[in-house]
């Protein structure tokens, strides 16, 4: 899916991916604490949180592919730029319900909640990112 995000260069705009949200885990965590207020209230509490916490990160935050660079939106700003030229790995974990992205710059590993659609993110980086195997 092509962007519209206004504050995407428009001479790479076509060129670009922007990845929707996506409330799974959200989700899962918040109604997973319904049933453990019973067992545990203090534990309910704070897994619903977490999950309420992640709800308003997938609604700020955009990961966008460009030609060159993964670049991070938080609430329509540049955030941070990931250029691929400094990747040595990613991974997204586990298969059947996907939660967690990792990727290892040069200087840096990356962990992210799966808040966005995971088929067009393995899309993205099979399409974007080609890693030297060793």
């Amino acid at each position: 899916m092509t962007t519209s995000n206004p504050f995407i260069d428009p001479k790479t705009a076509s060129q670009a991916t922007e990845l929707n949200p996506s409330y799974a885990i959200p989700a899962v965590l918040v109604l997973a604490s319904i049933p453990l207020i019973w067992v545990e209230p203090i534990a309910a509490g704070v897994v619903s949180i977490f999950g309420l916490f992640l709800v308003y990160q997938a609604a700020t935050i955009r990961l966008v592919f460009t030609e060159t660079d993964l670049e991070v939106y938080r609430s329509q700003e540049k955030f941070r730029t990931f250029p691929y030229q400094e990747w040595q790995d990613w991974k997204v974990f586990w298969f059947g319900f996907p939660v967690l992205f990792y990727f290892k710059e040069i200087k840096s590993i990356h962990f992210l909640p799966i808040l966005f659609d995971v088929n067009v993110l393995r899309t993205c980086l099979e399409k974007y990112i080609s890693l030297k195997k060793v």
